[in-house]
């Protein structure tokens, strides 16, 4: 499928490269974007054949933020609905709350979320904005020694948006996350590596390849079912209130895969040699509870 804002493509290993391709407006992120990402993530992305993904941005930013040039409200957000938290969880589906009220970005990183593999973010420029906080919903950021990454809604008179207020405390600890919010101040990559934003800083020409080459150690010779469980098991396991919810949902986990995947890496390992493993992302079993569930659910199924 062809994009107008994306650029899609997946090597031999099934490492998928998506690049954010809006170059000369810095990438901006616009509703068409919001749209193509949400197709990338709820379909591409959840091909078996793609293992695990690469997100970047093309020419000198990876996103500005948020096109302030659109007409209207420049968030797509219908002003004339009734907005309340009781109003939005009984609308939840309803296309014109969906459309008109959910946070368009928000979108985007729950399906990032909920897909079973790897999404790491190669952070090449400016990241500012939503272009900051969509790499949250991925599991690991590099950063180019030219990144620059701003969590600036304050400037804008604005909060911050796309479940960030869940991913970054998560990430970098309350205390980091209030003060980088507070400030609305742009980092530089240092700033980031010694907040533990990133993982990694990286020069300009060696990000990229840096970025696909740490994906495709993740996925050779390994289980995507078991990948696909570690992930729920580890975003899970994040938010218990004590680890019986972790041992419980582990042990679910670890029979389906001992019944699966995990007879024929014993057998490889035994025998010496490399493992087949046939499981398939798609076809993961329910290991949490359904409660503890529904938002990956609901952001797997959701539709641009």
């Amino acid at each position: 499928m062809s994009y107008e804002t994306l650029d899609w493509a997946v090597d031999d290993d099934g490492v998928a490269t998506l690049t954010l391709d809006r170059p000369d407006a810095l990438n901006a992120f616009d509703l068409t974007m919001a749209r193509e990402l949400l197709e990338v993530f709820t379909t591409e992305a959840r091909d078996d054949a793609v293992r695990a993904v690469v997100v970047t941005g093309a020419g000198r930013a990876f996103c500005a933020g948020m096109d302030l040039s659109a007409d209207g409200n420049v968030f797509g957000l219908d002003e004339t609905l009734e907005v309340t938290p009781e109003a939005l969880r009984e609308r939840f589906d309803d296309p014109a709350y969906a459309d008109g009220v959910r946070d368009t970005g928000g979108r985007v990183t729950l399906a990032i979320h909920a897909l079973p593999k790897p999404v790491i973010a190669a952070i090449n420029g400016a990241a500012v904005g939503i272009g900051a906080t969509m790499t949250l919903a991925m599991d690991l950021r590099l950063a180019s020694t030219r990144a620059r990454i701003g969590f600036v809604f304050g400037r804008l008179g604005i909060v911050p948006e796309a479940a960030s207020t869940w991913f970054l405390p998560r990430i970098v600890g309350l205390q980091q996350a209030l003060e980088w919010v507070y400030a609305a101040d742009i980092l530089d990559a240092d700033a980031a590596l010694a907040g533990r934003l990133v993982r990694s800083v990286h020069e300009p020409d060696d990000l990229l390849p840096a970025a696909q080459a740490l994906a495709r150690s993740f996925v050779v010779d390994r289980s995507a079912v078991a990948l696909g469980l570690t992930k729920r098991l580890m975003y899970a396991g994040a938010g218990s209130e004590q680890p019986l919810e972790a041992h419980l949902a582990d042990s679910v986990a670890m029979w389906h895969a001992s019944v699966g995947d995990g007879k024929e890496g014993v057998a490889a390992f035994l025998e010496k040699r490399p493992p087949h493993f046939t499981g398939r992302a798609s076809e993961l079993p329910r290991v949490l509870p359904q409660s503890s569930s529904q938002a990956s659910s609901q952001a797997s199924s959701d539709r641009p």
